[in-house]
């Protein structure tokens, strides 16, 4: 009986003392363990928020203004951050981090190691900057840039450079030469002397770092105003420096078409995130549509930026990636014929273009405008009324409906359709009144001759007509390009004879009315083509220009130049010229004026010539037509 009595009190000893058998305490098995804290770290980076982190008392205040500080350049950047391996000794552990940083043209990856320590009953983790990259200490930060690569040039005819790098002064303020003068009261006066915003500059040179250069305006090599260049050494700080951009001949040249090249802006960095600050692109034009193509492959750099004390602003290279150059555009602009252009228009007042085209191949070898535009692209997309040069589509309308050069069609001096009075233009010549020939018709514009066959034409006879020779239906050419308004007016009989003569609803460009005499000139039709490699095809339907149709429009149109309104051309050297002038009215009372228009062809060239605010198309557009022509000769 004793012995079960001992037997029992040793069991229940053995119980209380809490003997598992095991090597490790329970409470051991029970503590918090380093790889959980580490989580947690990982968690917190990737959400850039360390409020749920354990950290050490000493850096527990300042953890996370030291992680936004040193990440602050890639707030934006995505980031994955991964726990590796723990490695743990008594009451210290080791964890190692995998960084992947998206830099959208490459990813930065690495691994860095945070420190831990057993304290307060858990992990903390003792922050430093190198938590994020190993080689940071305090005062530095992260920052990120492009590697650029170097632009494509846009090339035109022949391979001749159009846009390529180009000598040029920039300048700016250089806050490092300042020699403790006030910098805004030096970007004020930098700004007055080059003719710049004063404001928005003081601010940038204010805001800018203090190692910072900040450019106030670029000028060509050689261009730099005299008194710029006198006015420097005046301004603390106010430096010229040598450099070279993408640019073209000359300031102007082909401008709303090829557009320009500048700073990406925050709106542009918020829909495409492969840009970053400082990065340039294509802004408008050829070069806003073809940016990729052109600006190539950028690399990317991260650096390591000393952000205070001594040396600030000095940095090291912790990650690069090198760029791959852009690859050329090849445009069909004739670099001679387009200056040629531009020189023609450069003293016309009101709003101009002049677009050529060959009418072999369709390239477009000019597309000027003149200063007048304000930098908007008349040539290729502008819509006014073409007048009397419609009438080119209007007698291959007529030609179909079976009329001939030799139809006799009624030249009064005037005629009305439903109440609508419609007349000649003030000068035309008498003797050209009364029964006449079409082909007189054309030659000399007689508008009622014109509007008196309105009836020969159903349905969509002038529509179709347009289309045969290029305008009416768009295409995608790879740029901005306006083919024109020739929809059937069947609201109205007056506009449907309005549209005959090329007023009403029907509308142009400049180039697709080079286009109509280019397709008339090549004997089909002629689709432009500017960008190499981007073409387009016939549309459905469009019934082909015949032999003869295209024969007896060229015998027209010679006739404008021979005995008509284009008289002015008829001594121009070199092959036949054939043209047709038109003035279309606009506004009404006393602000009636009139568009001035001229299309003609020679050899393997076809032109038209648009002066919104003109006399007549052949006072005003006739003179430049004939110009350009005589200088394409070589004479």
């Amino acid at each position: 009986m004793k012995s079960r009595v001992l037997a029992s009190a040793l069991l229940l000893a053995l119980v209380a003392s809490g003997c598992t058998g095991d090597d490790e305490p329970e409470a051991q098995t029970q503590q918090p363990q380093p790889e959980d804290t580490a989580t947690a770290l990982a968690s917190g980076l990737n959400a850039r928020d360390l409020s749920k982190v354990a950290l050490t008392p000493d850096t527990a205040t300042t953890a996370q203004a030291s992680y936004d500080a040193v990440t602050d350049q890639l707030a934006d950047t995505p980031v994955q951050v991964e726990v590796g391996d723990v490695e743990r000794t008594g009451s210290t552990a080791t964890a190692t981090l995998r960084w992947s940083w998206d830099l959208t043209s490459a990813t930065w990856d690495y691994e860095s190691t945070a420190q831990l320590q057993y304290a307060d009953d858990g992990w903390q983790v003792a922050w430093t900057p190198a938590v994020v990259e190993p080689s940071l200490v305090e005062g530095e930060a992260l920052d990120v840039s492009s590697v650029l690569a170097d632009r494509g040039d846009v090339l035109g005819a022949g391979g001749e450079p159009i846009v390529t790098e180009r000598v040029v002064s920039r300048i700016g303020i250089d806050k490092t030469q300042l020699a403790g003068a006030d910098p805004q009261a030096s970007a004020r006066a930098l700004a007055r002397l080059v003719g710049i915003d004063v404001k928005p500059y003081v601010q940038a040179v204010g805001a800018a770092g203090a190692s910072a250069y900040v450019e106030a305006i670029v000028f060509r090599d050689g261009e730099t105003p005299a008194e710029v260049t006198a006015g420097l050494p005046a301004i603390a700080g106010a430096r010229a420096i040598a450099g070279s951009v993408p640019l073209a001949p000359t300031r102007d040249f082909a401008a709303p078409l090829l557009g320009r090249v500048g700073e990406v802006t925050a709106e542009i960095i918020a829909e495409k995130p492969e840009y970053h600050p400082g990065d340039t692109a294509g802004l408008s034009g050829l070069q806003e549509r073809y940016d990729d193509q052109l600006r190539g492959t950028p690399g990317v750099e991260v650096v390591a930026v000393k952000t205070d004390g001594a040396g600030a602003g000095t940095q090291r290279v912790l990650f690069r990636t090198e760029a791959t150059p852009g690859t050329p555009l090849q445009l069909s602009l004739d670099v001679g014929l387009e200056t040629t252009a531009e020189q023609l228009l450069a003293d016309v007042g009101p709003a101009s273009a002049l677009v050529a085209i060959r009418p072999s191949t369709g390239e477009l070898l000019a597309a000027a405008n003149g200063p007048g535009t304000g930098g908007t692209n008349l040539a290729t997309f502008g819509q006014a009324a073409p007048g009397s040069t419609f009438k080119a589509v209007t007698s291959l309308a007529l030609l179909r409906a079976g009329l001939t050069p030799d139809s006799t069609v009624p030249c009064t001096r005037e005629i009305t359709v439903d109440g609508k009075r419609f007349t000649n233009y003030s000068d035309y010549p008498s003797s050209a009144i009364g029964d006449i020939s079409l082909q007189r018709a054309v030659a000399n514009s007689c508008n009622t001759a014109f509007i008196s066959q309105a009836a020969t034409l159903q349905g969509t006879a002038l529509f179709d007509a347009g289309v045969s020779l290029g305008i009416g239906l768009d295409h995608d050419l790879g740029f901005p390009a306006y083919f024109g308004k020739t929809d059937p007016d069947t609201a109205s009989q007056t506009g449907a004879a309005a549209q005959l003569i090329g007023q009403g609803t029907i509308l142009a460009s400049p180039m697709v009315m080079a286009t109509v005499i280019a397709s008339i000139q090549q004997g089909s039709l002629v689709i432009p083509n500017l960008v190499s490699g981007v073409t387009s095809t016939p549309p459905d339907g469009a019934a082909p220009l015949t032999e003869a149709e295209a024969g007896a429009l060229r015998q027209m149109l010679r006739s404008v130049v021979t005995d008509g309104s284009g008289r002015g051309l008829a001594d121009v050297p070199g092959p036949p010229v054939i043209a047709k002038t038109g003035t279309a009215e606009f506004g009404t009372g006393a602000d009636l004026q009139t568009h001035a228009w001229m299309i003609a062809a020679q050899g393997d060239l076809a032109v038209c010539v648009y002066v919104d605010i003109g006399a007549s198309g052949s006072q005003t557009a006739g003179p430049i037509v004939e110009a350009f022509l005589r200088a394409a000769q070589g004479g």
